[in-house]
């Protein structure tokens, strides 16, 4: 099993209850094809870079799996099948993502930039 990455664009004119569903639809569709979800995110609605579907802004949802190959064909499937679907991304990657750092607790200073040489006037 490989682990792979999902990003996909909803519709942003979908009620919140309609992109709950169809994110669940999405979930349960990796889970159903023997799938691990390891992390699943809904980025909120967002303005696009460019126009796609004659829309503006979008819902970014991001999902991070470990499966077989043949669940990717079945996931992208389903976001072609899906109107409220305006763009997708899925890859497949080498390593876990790094953890995230954690944030320096308040009243610690934050490490300085070295200085060198030549930035000393």
């Amino acid at each position: 099993m490989q682990l792979y990455e999902s990003i996909f664009i909803i519709r942003p004119s979908l009620s919140d209850d309609d992109t709950n569903k169809l994110i669940e639809k999405m979930k349960g569709l990796i889970e159903k094809a023997g799938a691990t979800l390891l992390i699943l995110e809904n980025w909120g609605k967002k303005k696009l870079a460019y126009e796609i579907k004659r829309e503006h802004r979008g819902t970014f949802v991001y999902l991070h799996f470990k499966a077989a190959g043949n669940v990717v064909g079945e996931l992208e499937h389903s976001y072609r099948l899906e109107d409220s679907v305006l763009k997708f991304l899925t890859v497949r990657l080498e390593h876990p993502p790094a953890p995230k750092p954690a944030a320096a607790p308040m009243g610690q200073a934050q490490p300085q930039p070295r200085e060198f040489e030549r930035d000393r006037v």
